[in-house]
C-alpha cells in the first residue's frame, strides 16, 4: 500500500488500486482512525488522482483494523485552522467523485467518520458497528451541507434525533433508518465488498455516472447524457453481449 503524505507518520491514508477498484484506508490506530488535519487536507487530492485514472472504476473507503473512523483528531489542528472547513472540503470531494464509492464500515463510524460515510454512494457495514453524529457534545454547528446530506439519507426526523442527542446508534438501527445499504455478519464484510465492487466494475460506467448525477439532484443534464449515450456505442454492445451470453465490453469511461 502507498500512503498519502502525513507528517505524523503513524497517521496516513493508505491506498491501493487492483482490478479496477481503488481502496483508501483511514489509518490512525492510536486514535481509532480519527482524521488528522493532514489527512483531511490530503483526501481531495488523492480522490482527484483516482478520478482521473481510467483504471479506477470504483472506490472503496474503509478504516484500518476494527474501526472505520472515530471522527476528527482535534489535537492535530493548528490554531488558525478551521476543522469544519477541512472536513467539509474532504466530504464534498468524496461526494463529487465521479465513479461509484462504497464505505466499508467496522466498529466506530462517528463524527467525521459518519460525515465521510454519508458522502459515499453506498455504505456496507459489519455487525457490531456504531454510528453517531456528535457536534452537540462539543457545542459545534454541524455544516449545512453535511446536515442536508444526512437528512437525505435518513430523513429529517432521524437526522434531528442524531444531531440533537449526539447518541450512538447500532448497525441494525442504522440499517432501518436508511443510513446503511447492507449489514453483514462478522467476518463477511471484505468478501461482500470485493464481490460487489467486482459487479460494479463489470457494469456500464455511462449508466453509473448519469445515475449518480440524477440521484444526487442534478436533473438538468438529460440532453448531455443522451448525447453521451448516443456517441458511446455502449447500448449496442450491451444488447450484443446479452444476446451472445457474454460479459459486455463497454467503452465509455468517466
Amino acid at each position: 500500500m502507498e500512503a498519502a503524505q502525513e507528517a505524523a507518520g503513524e497517521a496516513a491514508l493508505l491506498h491501493t488500486v487492483a482490478d479496477g477498484v481503488a481502496t483508501v484506508v483511514i489509518a490512525h490506530p492510536a486514535k481509532r482512525n480519527a482524521m488528522t488535519a493532514g489527512m483531511w487536507r490530503a483526501l481531495p487530492g488523492l480522490l482527484a488522482g483516482f478520478a482521473a485514472d481510467p483504471d479506477v472504476r470504483v472506490l472503496v473507503l474503509t478504516g484500518a483494523g476494527p474501526t472505520f473512523c472515530a471522527g476528527a483528531d482535534i489535537s492535530s489542528l493548528t490554531g488558525d485552522e478551521d476543522p469544519q472547513a477541512l472536513s467539509v472540503a474532504a466530504e464534498e470531494a468524496l461526494a463529487a467523485f465521479p465513479k461509484p464509492t462504497i464505505a466499508a464500515i467496522r466498529g466506530f463510524c462517528v463524527g467525521g467518520g459518519s460525515q465521510l460515510a454519508a458522502a459515499c454512494d453506498l455504505r456496507f457495514a459489519e455487525e457490531g458497528a456504531s454510528f453517531g453524529v456528535t457536534p452537540a457534545r462539543l457545542g459545534l454547528v454541524y455544516p449545512a451541507s453535511s446536515t442536508r446530506r444526512l437528512a437525505g439519507l435518513v430523513g429529517p426526523s432521524t437526522a434531528k434525533y442524531l444531531l440533537f442527542s449526539a447518541e450512538l446508534i447500532d448497525a441494525e438501527h442504522a440499517l432501518r433508518a436508511g443510513f446503511l445499504n447492507e449489514l453483514l455478519p462478522a467476518g463477511r464484510l471484505d468478501e461482500r465488498i470485493a464481490d460487489f465492487a467486482r459487479i460494479l466494475t463489470s457494469r456500464s460506467q455511462l449508466t453509473q455516472a448519469a445515475a449518480k448525477e440524477f440521484a444526487d439532484g442534478r436533473t438538468d443534464r438529460d440532453g448531455h447524457w443522451a448525447g453521451q449515450q448516443a456517441g458511446s456505442g455502449d447500448p449496442a454492445e450491451g444488447v450484443a453481449a446479452f444476446l451472445e451470453r457474454r460479459v459486455p465490453k463497454f467503452s465509455w469511461t468517466a
